[in-house]
């Protein structure tokens, strides 16, 4: 059911219909992407869509990669005033999507020593708790008007 949502999804957007995916057992994950930062940026954060096609939960339990730090973390508001803090453990469900996009979930990219440009790519590893480990790259986009967050920024 997820996998026609997500053609769907492909089809009718045009940045979603040139994405690049990959598939770790019963996961898809979906146009892992990032946005050019500024040339003093020190974080970046990270963007993907994860549908799980099984019958089983899954989480995604660490990301690696060639960074002083990179992470999974949640954007929320308290008392009227944005926030982060960092994930140990994302549930990704059964026959369900998440979303890693900005205000919510997201990669977080520490420690940049240099900018993120468009066209550039970033090797990341993810690490599921049950799928286990796959290699992926997130490409770098120029941010659209569309985008909300403050990461690339």
């Amino acid at each position: 059911m997820k996998t026609l949502i997500a053609t769907t999804l492909a089809l009718a957007l045009p940045s979603l219909a040139a994405a690049h995916d990959y598939m770790l057992g019963d996961l898809q994950i979906i146009h892992p992407r990032v946005f050019a930062t500024a040339a003093t940026a020190k974080t970046g954060g990270g963007y993907v869509t994860i549908a799980n096609d099984g019958e089983t939960d899954d989480a995604l339990i660490g990301v690696r990669g060639d960074f002083p730090k990179v992470e999974v973390h949640e954007s929320y508001e308290e008392d009227g005033v944005a926030r982060m803090r960092h994930i140990e453990k994302l549930a990704i469900p059964a026959d369900d999507i998440v979303e890693l996009a900005p205000g919510g979930y997201h990669v977080m990219f520490m420690g940049l020593s240099d900018p993120f440009e468009v066209g550039d790519e970033i090797p990341l590893t993810l690490i599921f708790e049950k799928a286990g480990e796959i290699d992926i790259v997130f490409k770098v986009e120029e941010r659209s008007g569309d985008d909300h967050g403050s990461h690339s920024e």
